[in-house]
């Protein structure tokens, strides 16, 4: 999936010295460059993902449901 194109132009900040910014990838947050955790993505588990680290449902597949789970499995 590609993210949604929130400007044209690059955007004007005050970034403060000290103090986290979290750039916003996904382009979902109304008020653009800082992410606000507007989009929330699951994490590929199966390792098997065309867009890593997402899940792109790739698990659902047979020969990852058939397969034996290797270490924690209380997930």
């Amino acid at each position: 999936t590609y993210p949604v194109i929130a400007s044209k132009k690059p955007f004007k900040a005050e970034l403060v010295c000290g103090k986290r910014h979290s750039w916003c990838t996904c382009g979902h947050r109304e008020k653009q460059p800082f992410c606000d955790g507007t989009h929330k993505a699951k994490l590929c588990g199966c390792k098997y993902t065309a867009n890593p680290p997402y899940c792109d449902s790739t698990h659902k597949q047979e020969f990852i449901q058939s397969a034996l789970l290797k270490g924690n499995t209380n997930f």
